[in-house]
């Protein structure tokens, strides 16, 4: 539900505030509150945990997302919508945190790479349901609307029925905040911001890209398509390979392999091979975080994997703000060059940057 929160929001919105008359930068200011909402609440969620109980938590969030798009589909004002579409990213939180947090502690250590592979494929179709929806029901009247209310409803339904899936939080160990686990693992936030920045700089700016080397909408639309069926089939094969080499080799592999991609792009746009190579470039982008929380599980339990999943989650939101503006800006000044530029050249820091932290773990282990 936190992925068809966004695959459907994103759109829709877009679509309902175009036809109201807005500009595109109020568009995008619009968009912008949902990653907002999660950066803000990021930091608290350990501490509602422990407060509440997890299931408890997301059971309170699924119903408060239900009743955020009842009050959008009531409003129909969009300034209102700045408002609750913050909330929206404030209540869905909690739920892309927990939802990882028990994927983690009850998947088996050697079998670890594939579940969270299986997550994120999910992830993935939920991205990708949003505009599928939108398809078949169009953004006319209370329907889609309706179709996220009822989703919600029947994840909070689901998550009170199931048996308890608490015990974890609270283990006593230390109670770090997302800025006490910054210290215990750099590398890892630094991988979850990459990875976002991919994911966003390229599901932007792609189509920016490709439209500057003559393509035409339909084959920027097929693009796109071929960067989240990347996302959707290969994050299992990923994570079976975490279970054998690990989740430190795989970060550097995918981080490598974007970079490799990055730097064809300008080569390959205009020829066939573009396909697979965006394929494999969705699948490898995205894949720096799977492998991010395959090691993520491996290092940490209990209430440091809460904290650690909340400090993931503030990662991901300061990654997707960094990102697509600073290819943008790249783009505007030396061509639609930039953007493998810019992508090539955060992967290579990415594993310079990992390579490094190794070395101080071993020099001091």
């Amino acid at each position: 539900m936190f992925g068809a929160a966004q695959g459907l929001s994103y759109p829709l919105f877009s679509l309902l505030m175009q036809k109201q008359g807005m500009s595109p930068a109020m568009i995008g200011l619009s968009a912008a509150m949902m990653p907002m909402g999660l950066i803000a609440s990021a930091p608290f969620v350990p501490a509602a945990v422990r407060l509440f109980s997890g299931r408890t938590l997301a059971v309170l969030c699924s119903i408060a997302a239900a009743i955020c798009f009842l009050l959008i589909g009531y409003m129909q004002d969009w300034v209102a919508w700045f408002v609750v579409r913050f909330m929206i990213g404030v209540v869905i939180n909690p739920l892309y945190i927990l939802g990882e947090v028990w994927a983690l502690s009850m998947a088996p250590p050697s079998r670890r790479g594939r579940v969270m592979g299986v997550f994120n494929t999910l992830m993935g179709i939920g991205y990708a349901s949003g505009p599928l929806v939108l398809t078949f029901v169009g953004t006319a009247g209370w329907t889609p609307f309706l179709v996220a209310i009822v989703g919600f409803l029947a994840c909070a339904v689901v998550l009170r029925i199931m048996s308890d899936l608490s015990g974890f939080e609270d283990d006593g160990e230390s109670k770090a905040g997302v800025l006490g686990f910054a210290a215990l693992a750099p590398a890892l936030l630094f991988a979850v911001l990459v990875s976002a920045a991919n994911q966003q700089s390229t599901y932007s700016l792609l189509p920016v890209f490709g439209a500057a080397h003559g393509l035409p909408e339909a084959v920027l639309a097929a693009m796109l398509t071929a960067l989240s069926m990347g996302n959707i089939l290969l994050q299992i094969p990923l994570g079976l390979m975490a279970e054998r080499v690990g989740g430190r080799t795989m970060i550097l592999f995918c981080a490598a392999a974007t970079a490799i991609c990055a730097v064809l792009l300008p080569l390959l746009i205009e020829t066939r091979f573009i396909w697979p190579a965006l394929v494999v470039m969705g699948a490898v982008g995205y894949g720096v975080y799977t492998m991010a929380l395959v090691e993520l599980g491996n290092r940490f339990s209990g209430s440091l994997l809460v904290a650690g999943n909340a400090a993931f989650a503030l990662m991901w939101g300061m990654g997707g703000i960094v990102g697509p503006p600073a290819s943008g800006l790249v783009m505007q000044n030396f061509g639609p060059i930039g953007l493998p530029a810019v992508l090539a050249s955060l992967n290579v820091l990415l594993v310079a940057f990992a390579l490094y932290r190794a070395a101080v773990r071993r020099k001091a282990g």
